[in-house]
């Protein structure tokens, strides 16, 4: 977990997302030598693929977080069963970050665990999916689906916002109940900028162990981070080199959760 709370202690506010991204980059040069790492200037994302193939499985996370309460002595304290961010000098939680540094850890555990992988960060998610609706959708035309861990909790996989996400054919690759998760509708994130951009494929967006988001009371329970990386894993070997496309089309419904 050493690694998650070195992400947890960088601050990343939307629009200051810069030390992070230089913080992640080192990481995958250092521990994962023939990944290629590109910055691209115009919209601030960073784009990593490892390997050569035809088709990737894809993961992406966004870098910034909605906490401003980020005190130079702020630690992320580990216990047991979770992680949570604590200021000695003044004696209070504050925000993780987890929403969605919980994401961008998953994302770099999978590109150091498969040869065959691309990983996409994106900047300004929290206000309004500034990096996705401006990057490059081109750099998806070989990904086979879309993977996006930016939900709270442990069981919620979310396959509609406002119209479906994927395949029928792609959740039948997706061991959600022996991992606890069922379908759910959710809210507004990359996965859907992306969908309504047109990408092509289908996309997921998953709980990732975080609780209490955009909060300073924020943590993750590390069981169920550790849980959704084996799903994550799962869905990765199952899908073996299959691409899963499907065209998202506008549904609203009433009911949705956020």
């Amino acid at each position: 977990m050493e690694l998650l709370k070195q992400l947890y202690e960088i601050y990343s506010p939307s629009g200051g997302e810069k030390q992070l991204k230089r913080f992640t980059k080192k990481w995958v040069k250092d521990n994962i030598t023939d990944a290629e790492i590109r910055t691209d200037n115009n919209d601030g994302n960073v784009y990593i693929v490892r390997g050569v193939a035809d088709v990737y499985p894809c993961v992406v996370a966004h870098l910034d977080q909605v906490q401003r309460n980020h005190s130079k002595d702020f630690v992320a304290v580990e216990t047991d069963d979770i992680i949570f961010g604590y200021s000695p000098s003044n004696r209070c939680r504050e925000g993780l970050g987890a929403d969605d540094k919980n994401g961008i850890w998953v994302a770099l555990q999978c590109l150091k665990e498969f040869d065959i992988i691309k990983v996409a960060f994106f900047v300004g998610e929290e206000i309004g999916c500034v990096g996705s609706s401006r990057c490059d959708m081109w750099w998806f035309e070989n990904c086979q689906y879309i993977i996006e861990p930016d939900r709270l909790g442990s069981s919620d996989l979310i396959t509609n916002i406002t119209g479906d996400l994927c395949s029928e054919d792609f959740k039948d690759y997706i061991p959600m109940k022996d991992f606890g998760y069922s379908e759910k509708s959710g809210m507004m994130t990359d996965v859907l900028e992306l969908s309504e951009r047109g990408v092509g494929i289908s996309c997921i967006n998953l709980s990732c162990g975080y609780y209490e988001p955009h909060t300073d009371d924020e943590f993750t329970v590390k069981v169920d981070l550790l849980n959704f990386l084996e799903l994550v894993k799962t869905i990765i070997v199952n899908c073996g080199a299959q691409v899963f496309p499907h065209e998202y089309k506008y549904a609203y419904k009433s009911n949705y959760s956020s």
